[in-house]
């Protein structure tokens, strides 16, 4: 099973990157790279359409595919990493637990040399690099070397709207968070329920997604990559589970949302109940037809100071250090962050990421505004990581304390104590 990652003295021999890399994938004669994921549906036709694409573009590399549950994925890699017959190139988790653990156990690859090589540095924002990143003595998450990479594909948190109920209500899309707050007024009074939610398992999306409205970009990072200086009230934390228990008193929620449960909650919405919806985008299951009834908006700050929003993308990209093809299997990363396999992921209704050209189709209307959020947090370099990257802990921590907040039996500025109580206690093992 993966442990998780004490960032203290790490040998810093297994963190250094190769002296010397290529990128002539041609000139690396036959090549047969293992690569192992843990994708399916959309997604697994999508990667299975990138290798195809990769091994035209060079026909002297083979990649042999193995997909794993990601339950089975997630515990065994490092025992996979650790075996001469395993794979070259894997899927991991970023965070201390998966990407930390592989890094400072020096199962994987620093891969600075090809960031230098390929120009990462410049084609990544800086706010996607850093969810790659370790310093390598392992005492900082979100800076330092590169242990993995993103991919052209990505995940988000951002509000849904159902377009036939806002047309019905004369409402436009929401294009701030005064317009949603006044276009959630007006649904209510019209008789709908302006947000659809469910509290019963603690879903903080709805809290996430307020909070990228309203906290400092740096300052949000700083936090989940645990700079102790950086507390929780100075990220929007207090302002945001205010919101969000306002929200509740002004029954923006169904009349009973503490008793459904996420699952629940997602088929009322794409069953027609709700007007809007803080959700992960692809989490709606949203079929072909039903895409086009739909939207979706990555809403800017409510500062003005561009858009920020929750994402990542959907696994870490890693090397295994003992790959005998380390430069092949990093050529084949790069190709992950192309334009190509950007357009790949649209055409399979995946959210692109790193591709500001990719088209999606007129007629899906959620995919159009996914792919539009994307490409606004690409270009203000406005991504900010899980909230729960900060500890082992903080998720369960915020879910329950939600919970409590949401039954007032919390003010929010507990809230926001504990938040610091469960980082600060993570912080202080470490140490």
């Amino acid at each position: 099973m993966l442990a998780a990652c004490s960032p203290g003295s790490g040998s810093t021999d297994k963190a250094e990157t190769p002296s010397t890399v290529s990128t002539d994938v041609a000139a690396a004669g036959t090549v047969t790279l293992k690569f192992t994921d843990f994708w399916g549906g959309a997604e697994g036709e999508w990667i299975k359409q990138v290798i195809a694409d990769f091994q035209k573009k060079y026909p002297n590399v083979t990649i042999d595919r193995t997909t794993e549950d990601w339950g089975q994925l997630n515990s065994t890699l490092n025992l996979q990493l650790q075996d001469d017959g395993g794979p070259d190139i894997a899927t991991a988790n970023n965070g201390w637990q998966s990407l930390g653990t592989l890094a400072k156990g020096g199962l994987v690859v620093n891969l600075d040399a090809y960031a230098k090589a390929y120009g990462w540095d410049k084609k990544v924002p800086t706010t996607i690099a850093r969810q790659n990143q370790f310093s390598t003595d392992f005492k900082t998450m979100g800076s330092g070397s590169w242990f993995s990479t993103p991919m052209a594909r990505t995940s988000l948190i951002g509000l849904y709207y159902n377009a036939d109920k806002l047309k019905s209500l004369g409402i436009n899309p929401p294009a701030s968070l005064a317009d949603l707050e006044a276009a959630a007024a007006k649904a209510k009074a019209a008789g709908e329920v302006p947000f659809e939610y469910g509290s019963l398992d603690s879903s903080t999306t709805v809290l996430l997604g307020v909070q990228a409205l309203l906290a400092d970009k740096k300052k949000l990072n700083d936090y989940i990559y645990d700079t102790p200086s950086v507390k929780a009230a100075d990220v929007g934390m207090t302002e945001a589970i205010t919101l969000v228990k306002k929200w509740a008193d002004a029954g923006y929620y169904p009349k009973n949302y503490q008793g459904i449960d996420y699952q629940t909650a997602v088929a009322n919405y794409v069953g027609g109940k709700g007007v809007f919806r803080w959700e992960y985008t692809g989490s709606l299951g949203l079929n072909a037809a039903q895409q086009g009834h739909y939207g979706y908006v990555q809403l800017p700050q409510a500062s003005g100071s561009g858009t920020v929003g929750v994402g990542a993308a959907p696994g870490a990209m890693v090397v295994s250090a003992k790959s005998k093809h380390p430069d092949v299997a990093a050529a084949f990363l790069d190709y992950m962050m192309s334009a190509e396999t950007g357009q790949a992921a649209v055409d399979r209704g995946l959210v692109p990421a790193l591709s500001p050209d990719a088209k999606a189709p007129a007629s899906s209307l959620s995919l159009t505004g996914e792919s539009a959020a994307a490409a606004k947090l690409d270009s203000d370099d406005g991504y900010v990581p899980y909230f729960d990257w900060s500890s082992p802990t903080m998720l369960d921590t915020i879910g329950a304390n939600l919970q409590l907040v949401l039954a007032g039996k919390m003010t929010p500025d507990k809230f926001t104590e504990a938040v610091d109580k469960d980082r600060d206690a993570f912080l202080a093992q470490q140490s």
